[in-house]
C-alpha cells in the first residue's frame, strides 16, 4: 500500500465500491460446494484448508470426495491421521491434511463436535491462523471479519491504494484499509468479503486483469492513474523440480498409493539422489506424515 493510502475511508469511497461489487457477485458468483446455504461450517473449512496455495478446480472433486467420506468433523476425527493423508492426494502441502485430523479431533474434544463460530474461537484449533479464522467465521457463519488472502488484498491494493500489487506481506496499515471498508452490518459484510475474493479470482486477476469488466472500474484507483506498474519489493519465486517438496511429494505418493508398509527399497526407486532423499525421509517422519513400521520398513500414521 502506498503511503497516501487511507486508513479509514470515508463514505464518498465506500458507496462506490460496496454496491456494484456486491450486484456483480449476485450475478456471477461460481457455484461451488463449499457454498450457499446447503454448505455446512464443516464444508467451509475444509475448502479453506485446501484451498491454501491450490487451485479451485483442484479441490472440487477431492473436497466431495472428503465430505462423502467423512461429512463431520466426528467422522474424519474417528479415523486414523494416515487415512487423512491418503485422501488428500496430490494437493499439496500435506501436512494440512494431518492439522485438519488435528483440528476435527480438537473440535470434537473441546466443541461437541460443532465448527466454532467465532474468531476467538476458531483460532483455538491446531492448523487454525488469521485467515483461516476470519475465513471461517466469515463464509460458514456470515460473521464481520477482514479476511485477507491474496485475491483481495490484490483488489485493494488497485481499487484503492492504486498499486498494481499488494505488498510481499500484510501491513497494519491494509489491515486497518480493509477493515474501514467493511459494511457496517454483519450479512452484507460477509457478502463483501467474498466478492472482493471472487473479483480478484475472475477479474482482476494477477496477469492481464480484465478491466472492461469490472464492476467497480469507474472508481479503481489504479484505472485512473492510467495502470501504473508495480515497482515495490518482488516476492521470490518458487521453484520446484529437483526440490526438497518434491523429493518429499515423490516419497509421500508411494505409501499414499500403497495398501500397507513399504519397504526402503521403493522408496530408492521413487528418488535416487540418497543424500536428499535421506533427509527429506526424516523430515516426513519428524512431520508425522510417515511413521517406521519395522527396520526397513515406513507406512502412513
Amino acid at each position: 500500500m502506498s503511503r497516501s493510502t487511507p486508513v479509514h475511508p470515508d463514505h464518498e469511497q465506500r458507496e462506490p465500491l460496496h454496491e456494484p461489487l456486491i450486484a456483480w457477485f449476485d450475478a456471477h458468483a461460481r457455484e461451488l460446494p463449499w457454498r450457499g446455504p446447503q454448505a455446512s461450517p464443516w464444508s467451509v473449512m475444509v475448502s479453506e484448508f485446501m484451498l491454501q496455495q491450490t487451485p479451485v478446480a483442484r479441490v472440487v472433486p477431492v473436497h466431495e470426495a472428503w465430505l462423502e467420506r467423512w461429512p463431520t468433523p466426528a467422522d474424519l476425527a474417528a479415523d486414523a491421521p494416515g487415512e487423512a493423508v491418503r485422501a488428500w492426494g496430490r494437493l499439496g502441502y500435506p501436512r494440512r491434511a494431518l492439522r485438519l485430523h488435528a483440528a476435527a479431533t480438537a473440535i470434537v474434544e473441546q466443541f461437541d463436535g460443532a465448527v466454532p463460530d467465532t474468531y476467538e474461537q476458531l483460532l483455538t484449533l491446531p492448523g487454525v491462523g488469521d485467515y483461516t479464522a476470519a475465513a471461517i467465521a466469515t463464509f460458514a457463519y456470515g460473521r464481520r471479519q477482514v479476511v485477507l488472502d491474496t485475491n483481495v488484498r490484490r483488489v485493494l491494493a488497485r481499487a484503492v491504494a492504486g498499486s498494481e500489487q499488494p505488498g510481499p506481506s500484510v501491513t497494519k496499515a491494509e489491515r486497518e484499509l480493509a477493515a474501514g471498508l467493511l459494511p457496517a452490518d454483519e450479512p452484507t459484510a460477509a457478502t463483501w468479503s467474498i466478492a472482493l475474493m471472487e473479483l480478484g479470482a475472475l477479474v482482476c486477476t494477477a496477469v492481464a486483469p480484465r478491466c472492461t469488466a469490472c464492476p467497480v472500474r469507474t472508481s479503481c484507483a489504479w484505472v485512473a492513474a492510467g495502470r501504473p506498474p508495480y515497482d515495490g519489493p518482488l516476492r521470490k519465486p518458487q521453484s520446484w523440480a529437483g526440490t526438497d517438496r518434491q523429493c518429499r511429494g515423490r516419497l509421500l505418493a508411494v505409501l499414499r498409493d500403497a495398501e500397507g508398509p513399504v519397504h526402503a527399497s521403493r522408496l530408492e526407486a521413487a528418488w535416487d539422489e540418497p543424500v536428499q532423499r535421506a533427509r527429506c525421509l526424516d523430515s516426513l517422519l519428524a512431520d508425522g506424515l510417515l511413521v517406521r513400521a519395522g527396520p526397513t520398513t515406513f507406512a502412513l500414521p
